[in-house]
């Protein structure tokens, strides 16, 4: 019996450790899905005024309206839509009077409109605050000569166009053929279901294993 011990022992182990991360990928994925929850919640929610200092821990995602004018001061950003040509999603600089500047992602427009005049305006705007994380260490700078930008930076763009690092992306129209890009929780995946149905199956592939060398070990001795 000595001869079985010390593989059992490791069968069991390895069994154990294996199935309880499985149970904690389940774990993960229902707070996933409350986390998901309460920001389709927040999401959703009737807009509030915009904030005095906005703080991306407290207020990401917070539906809020703001006036003011959009100064027509913009980036670009290098987007695609489904079932559109390539384009951009235009963040333009909003003034809130009182020396407070912001900014407003627009929305989506094709390359094909990008040409198009876009002249200064009031607006109302309702959308979302949001702090997108878009760039990576392989995120190449902005080209600047033509005014394009690969992913969303925040803090960089707001340095750029001389606003404070706010961004409002719009939910419902401004004006000028720019269709909105709701915030949305698609880009958040929950994905915990299928970490752990790999890893319950390993532990299944390690029971086997373990089952079929303590049958090589007993006919080997018989």
């Amino acid at each position: 019996m000595r001869r079985y011990a010390f593989p059992v022992l490791m069968g069991i182990v390895g069994v154990a450790v294996l199935m309880s991360l499985g149970v904690w990928q389940l774990r993960r994925m229902e707070e996933k899905r409350v986390y998901l929850d309460e920001i389709e919640a927040r999401i959703g929610n009737a807009p509030i005024p915009l904030p005095a200092a906005p703080e991306e821990g407290r207020d990401k995602f917070q539906a809020v309206v703001a006036e003011g004018r959009f100064t027509g001061e913009y980036l670009e950003v290098l987007a695609g839509q489904k079932g559109a040509s390539p384009g951009v999603l235009v963040i333009e600089a909003f003034d809130l009077g009182g020396g407070r500047r912001i900014m407003v992602q627009r929305g989506f427009i094709e390359d094909d409109l990008r040409s198009v005049p876009r002249a200064p305006h009031e607006a109302r705007v309702e959308g979302n605050l949001h702090w997108p994380q878009d760039t990576n260490s392989f995120t190449p700078p902005p080209d600047e000569r033509a005014g394009l930008w690969f992913a969303r930076d925040v803090p960089a763009m707001a340095r750029k166009l001389g606003t404070e690092p706010t961004l409002i992306v719009a939910r419902e129209p401004t004006g000028d053929g720019i269709a909105p890009v709701p915030v949305d929780t698609s880009g958040i995946p929950n994905d915990h279901w299928g970490y752990a149905i790999q890893w319950f199956l390993l532990a299944a592939t390690w029971a086997g294993m373990t089952g079929f060398l303590l049958w090589r070990i007993r006919t080997r001795n018989v």
